[in-house]
């Protein structure tokens, strides 16, 4: 099944893997990159998967690997996440839709910085139609990918954030803190 995601951000780690074709045209046009979350461990970022998984685009579709950026604000048609063989998530990306769309989800990157230490073993850190892509610890530092519906929250440290849509840009959100009622 296909969902509609607007890309919001991206992990820390990115990891390119290029075909065995044979040099030439059809090598170029299969190369796949992926991206997923990291936390700095030793002066490098590394994955330090609490939950794995990863974001595949290849560079056909609308996504260009020399700016990745801009992709972001942009509706993508995607697959939904899929467990691998060897036990992480993976989420492709299939194509750039030529116009807008109402997205289904928004990929939004968190790290503990932003929202607060997020208790990723606890029920009541997100809402249930929020999905995790991928989700990096080590000591004090966190990184989560998270596939979120509009209007839908996670819970960390510093409060609730929730999911506001565009009221301009329909296919767009941000991801912002509740205010005490």
């Amino acid at each position: 099944m296909n969902v509609l995601v607007t890309l919001k951000g991206f992990g820390s780690i990115w990891e390119r893997r290029i075909g065995t074709e044979p040099e030439g045209a059809a090598r170029c046009g299969s190369r796949t990159f992926f991206n997923t979350t990291g936390v700095p461990v030793n002066g490098r970022v590394r994955h330090r998967w609490k939950i794995g998984g990863k974001i595949r685009f290849n560079d056909r579709g609308g996504f260009n690997p020399n700016c990745p950026t801009r992709s972001l604000n942009r509706v993508f048609q995607c697959d939904e996440p899929k467990l691998q063989a060897t036990g992480w998530t993976q989420t492709f990306v299939r194509h750039l839709l030529p116009s807008p769309e109402r997205p289904d989800y928004f990929l939004f990157p968190v790290t503990a910085e932003q929202t607060g230490w997020l208790e990723w073993r606890s029920k009541s850190w997100k809402a249930d139609d929020v999905i995790v892509v991928s989700f990096s610890e080590d000591r004090a530092q966190q990184e989560t990918m998270l596939l979120m519906p509009g209007y839908s929250w996670i819970r960390g440290e510093l409060g609730t954030f929730f999911v506001e849509p565009s009221s301009v840009n329909f296919w767009s959100a941000d991801l912002r803190l509740g205010r005490a009622g």
